[in-house]
């Protein structure tokens, strides 16, 4: 039943082949059974069994929500909800509670869903493996599957594999059929990241597609709430409910017309497929460029027309998106002063004594590192040579998605991450920028023009592991870009983790260190 999709979870509970309640007790029994991959800040227990009873009168009643009413879903823990901890894996946030819901997750809970719990993350989404939080790191479930320990030969202790992130939590809360959908920040591919690495499909909407109110922000300008689910089909009806204006946001758009049902059979005789030449990037797998490869050969088999492409200033990204990052964080993270919400030290032999202290107790290396690099980035003499200019490369950044959309292409295929997942302690020989640096380079441009793009899981890896790829649409056809991953989806016969059974148990030592 935890491995079904939301269309086959919903028909079942309406038929009453199982009841809300016995659905929300499985998954929370799922959520204990995996605690030491460390998916969850928040149970939210009480929470969702009390919602899975109103859902389960609602059913008896003939009177549903809607396709999620009845289905447990999680939320990133950068997402406010109400009278729920809010934490963003940070020390600064340990305790607070918000008075209102998130409108993505309000949306939600109109439409019937169940509320699981909190989803563990980077501190304030700042991260690309979900390492560095305040609640510890989050493990993938794939560690812990048969096809990774029977290529490691012998019972891993210190090599579990990283989630991704900086939406780890939610990654691994879907992947480990805790719940049916999950959701994430995208500000540089905090989504199709760990999506890619676990096994899940990950959609970055379009930006203003979906609104930003209640997500405690890293980037205003790039910030995008994700969708994480088990089938391209899911993520599409998530999109339909989550889609539209909201009064509280003043950067969402109008919602195009939207299904919940992609085409069955979507003819690829009539797309172009870019393959950007500049992502044959430093460090791209040699498994990850054939299952590139293995893809774009499917499309051209099937009568789409496949054409290499150029985005020749994509290369600058990183850089730039460094330097915008850096200084809407400082601009972000100034509100936590100690005064209003959130920690507040114990420091008090002046106001600005306190303001220091509570920030130096509050926010770990990864945030007070680039609260300084935004801060000098902002200075009067820097602002124009490092964020005026990082602005205007960002335009031509933009300028080379609109003109090769322009040219006749409909979507883009590359690679989602370099490699499958890395194991924790490599990962964490070098320091998170560094890591970002690497991970990002796939999907940080999207983010830079607002585009919409997905990532879906093809094949496991020589090591047993997850490898994904990424589609990229022009802006507002995030439909038509789920039909194409879908058609990609149905080719490329993903395994589920269920497939292999019971994930493994892990060892004692692994139990401890699970913190």
């Amino acid at each position: 039943m935890l491995s079904l999709t939301i269309k086959e979870v919903s028909l079942a509970l309406r038929e009453g082949r199982i009841s809300p309640t016995e659905l929300c007790r499985k998954c929370l029994n799922r959520v204990k059974k995996t605690h030491h991959l460390n998916a969850y800040i928040t149970v939210t227990e009480d929470l969702a069994l009390k919602q899975a009873q109103e859902a389960e009168t609602r059913l008896l009643q003939g009177t549903p929500r809607g396709l999620l009413d009845g289905i447990p879903f999680a939320v990133k823990d950068n997402f406010c909800t109400e009278n729920v901890k809010t934490t963003c894996a940070s020390r600064m946030l340990k305790d607070y509670i918000p008075p209102f819901n998130a409108t993505v997750v309000q949306k939600l809970l109109d439409q019937g869903a169940v509320l699981i719990g909190k989803t563990n993350m980077d501190e304030f989404a700042m991260g690309s493996g979900s390492t560095d939080g305040a609640f510890g790191p989050v493990r993938n479930p794939w560690s812990y599957a048969a096809p990774y320990r029977e290529q490691k030969g012998v019972e891993p202790q210190s090599d579990w594999v990283i989630s991704g992130g900086s939406s780890g939590g939610s990654a691994v809360a879907v992947a480990s059929l805790t719940s049916y959908l999950a959701l994430g920040s995208d500000t540089g591919g905090s989504t199709r990241n760990p999506g890619s690495l676990c096994g899940v499909v990950a959609l970055k909407p379009t930006y203003g597609l979906l609104s930003r109110h209640g997500l405690i922000p890293l980037v205003n300008s790039m910030d995008v709430p994700g969708i994480m689910t088990r089938s391209v089909n899911d993520a599409a009806v998530v999109l339909g409910v989550l889609q539209g204006l909201d009064v509280k946001d003043s950067t969402t758009i109008p919602a195009p017309p939207s299904f919940t049902e992609l085409p069955e059979d979507f003819d690829v005789r009539n797309i172009c497929v870019g393959i950007p030449k500049e992502y044959h990037a430093p460090g791209l797998s040699d498994e990850t460029v054939a299952q590139w490869s293995r893809v774009a050969d499917m499309f051209e088999r099937a009568g789409a027309r496949v054409e290499q492409v150029s985005l020749p200033h994509t290369q600058h990204s990183i850089v730039c998106y460094h330097v915008l990052c850096c200084a809407e964080v400082a601009s972000n993270m100034a509100r936590f002063d100690g005064l209003e919400y959130g920690h507040r030290s114990e420091v008090d032999s002046s106001t600005e004594a306190m303001y220091a202290s509570t920030r130096h107790e509050g926010f770990n290396d990864v945030v007070r590192g680039r609260i300084l690099s935004g801060n000098y980035f902002l200075l009067k003499q820097n602002y124009e040579h490092y964020f005026l200019k990082a602005q205007r490369v960002r335009r031509l950044i933009t300028d080379d998605f609109r003109r090769v959309f322009r040219s006749g292409v409909d979507v883009l295929l590359t690679p989602a991450t370099l490699t499958d997942a890395t194991c924790y302690s490599d990962f964490t020989q070098e320091d998170n920028r560094t890591r970002s640096t690497q991970e990002d380079v796939f999907t940080q441009p999207v983010n830079m023009a607002g585009l919409p793009a997905v990532s879906v899981p093809t094949s496991l890896s020589r090591r047993g592991l997850p490898i994904g790829l990424q589609l990229i649409g022009p802006a507002l056809q995030d439909n038509k870009l789920l039909s194409v991953a879908r058609w990609i989806e149905q080719r490329v016969g993903f395994p589920s983790i269920s497939d292999f059974g019971e994930s493994s148990e892990p060892t004692k030592r692994e139990q401890t260190s699970a913190v």
